[in-house]
């Protein structure tokens, strides 16, 4: 029986490692708006600025047009989202690579943080954007 234990303890401990690697992003920021893809179109065609934090091989995979890429690890700070978007209460869109990316949610805590006040938090991302087969360059 001590057996049985000390072997449900190793499947345990095995499957929590298996599930580290598994992060999810938060379905909420405190400040922003979370949206839709429906809502993401409506904020494109009024012309609202989309930030892109991905990688650089992702933005040069695809992206949404007009797109400001910000690479979130080497490109992403309070100037260079200054120099792109200059008044704090223009709407902007975080947005990334979908649930399993967590750059939108950084770009959306960080600019809440140096004071923007229309923050927009496309969870969904890119992948939801394509597959609505909205524009994409």
């Amino acid at each position: 029986m001590k057996y049985a234990y000390f072997i449900f303890a190793i499947l345990l401990t095995f499957s929590a490692h298996l599930n580290a690697g598994e992060e999810v992003s938060p379905k909420s920021i405190e400040g922003a708006i979370t949206i839709d893809t429906a809502k993401a179109k409506q904020l494109f065609d009024d012309g609202a600025a989309f930030i892109d934090t991905r990688k650089d091989s992702d933005w040069s995979a695809g992206r949404i047009p007009d797109a400001i890429h910000l690479e979130l690890k080497s490109i992403f700070s309070a100037e260079s989202l200054g120099a792109e978007v200059k008044q704090k209460t223009d709407p902007i869109v975080c947005y990334c690579n979908g649930h399993k990316c967590m750059r939108s949610s950084k770009c959306s805590t960080q600019a809440v943080a140096w004071g923007y006040k229309n923050v927009y938090y496309y969870r969904d991302g890119f992948p939801a954007w394509k597959e609505a087969k909205h524009p994409v360059e």
